[in-house]
C-alpha cells in the first residue's frame, strides 16, 4: 500500500533510538513517511561536563543528538514541543510549571490532535499506561496520544483542520525477558531490582508488574546496524557506550520490537501481526 504514514508520539530526545530504533529503520525503508513528535527538550538527562563542550546546554545538546539520530532513521518530520523535561517522578524538577508533567493535558492533546490532522497518520505510536518505566514524561505524553488519538476524527472538536481519524493505535511493549534476565543479574550481584540505574531511580520490578502483552511482533535484523547508528547519535545518555553482543546473536534473540495493539482492541493477548500497517485501508 503506498501513502502509508506511521507516528510515533515520545517524549525525549533519544526515545525513538533507544525503544523504536529498529522498526523506524525498516519503515523508513520500506517507504513509510514516518514522523515524530518529542515533546520534551531533555534537559533533565544526566551529561557528563565534557559532553557540553561546544553546547550553551543539556538541551541543546540533546536536541543536536536528535537531529543526528532523525538523520540516520530518516523521519519525514519532526515536531518538537519544547517542553522541560520533569525528571523523574517526585523530583524537584518534576514541579517546575514549563515541565511537560505541570502541563495542561489539554494543551498537550490539543497539539497531538493538530499533527495529527496535519500529517494524517494512518498508525500511531507511544508508551504504554506506565511510560515504559514510570517517567511522568511518558505518561504526560502517553495520555495525551492516546486522548488526541480518539479527538482526531471528532469533527466537533475544533483546530481549525479537518477531522482525521487514525486507523490503528500501539503502545510500545517492553522486552520482559530481557527485564527479568537484567533483574536476575542484579540480584545475583546483591543489588536492588527496585533502585536501579545511574541515579536509582529505576524500577525493574514496577516495569515487569505495568507490562502489557504484545499483539505485533515487527522483525528488524535487517536493520540492527542502522538502529546502532541512530543510538550512538546519543551518546550523552550512553546511546553508543554499551556493550553489545555479536550481530549474528543479537539476530537470533533480539530480532523482533513488540507492540501492544490498543485499537482496533485485540480479540486475544498474543502475537497475531508481523506488520503495524495490517488491515490499514488506503486513504
Amino acid at each position: 500500500m503506498s501513502g502509508r504514514r506511521l507516528l510515533f508520539v515520545l517524549a525525549h530526545p533519544d526515545d525513538e533510538s533507544f525503544g523504536s530504533g529498529g522498526t523506524i529503520a525498516r519503515y523508513v525503508t520500506e517507504g513509510v513517511e514516518v514522523y515524530l513528535i518529542c515533546a520534551t527538550n531533555g534537559d533533565v538527562g544526566t551529561v557528563s561536563a565534557e559532553m557540553l563542550n561546544g553546547y550553551k546546554s543539556v538541551a541543546e545538546l540533546r536536541l543536536a543528538e536528535l537531529e543526528c539520530a532523525s538523520g540516520k532513521l530518516g523521519f519525514k518530520k519532526v515536531y518538537k514541543f519544547g517542553y522541560k523535561d520533569s525528571g523523574m517522578m517526585n523530583s524537584e524538577t518534576s514541579r517546575d510549571p514549563a515541565c511537560l508533567w505541570q502541563a495542561a493535558q489539554a494543551e498537550v492533546t490539543r497539539r497531538v490532535v493538530e499533527v495529527i490532522r496535519e500529517i494524517r497518520p494512518q498508525v500511531v505510536i507511544t508508551f504504554n499506561r506506565y511510560g515504559g518505566y514510570g517517567h511522568p514524561d511518558h505518561i504526560a505524553i502517553q495520555r495525551a496520544a492516546v486522548e488526541a488519538f480518539s479527538l482526531a476524527g471528532d469533527a466537533a472538536y475544533e483546530t481549525g483542520q479537518p477531522p482525521y481519524p487514525p486507523q490503528k493505535l500501539y503502545y510500545t511493549a517492553f522486552p520482559t525477558v530481557l527485564v527479568r534476565f537484567y533483574v536476575t543479574l542484579m540480584r545475583l550481584r546483591g543489588q536492588d531490582p527496585r533502585r536501579a540505574g545511574k541515579n536509582a531511580d529505576l524500577d525493574f520490578l514496577a516495569v515487569l508488574e505495568n507490562a502489557e502483552p504484545a499483539h505485533a511482533r515487527i522483525d528488524v535484523r535487517a536493520y540492527l546496524q542502522a538502529w546502532d547508528e541512530a543510538n550512538a547519535c546519543h551518546a550523552s545518555q550512553l546511546g553508543g557506550g554499551f556493550p553489545r553482543l555479536p550481530l549474528f546473536i543479537r539476530k537470533l534473540i533480539g530480532g523482533a520490537q513488540g507492540y501492544t495493539r490498543i485499537y482496533p482492541a485485540p480479540a486475544y493477548d498474543k502475537i497475531d501481526e508481523t506488520d503495524l500497517f495490517a488491515g490499514v485501508l488506503a486513504d
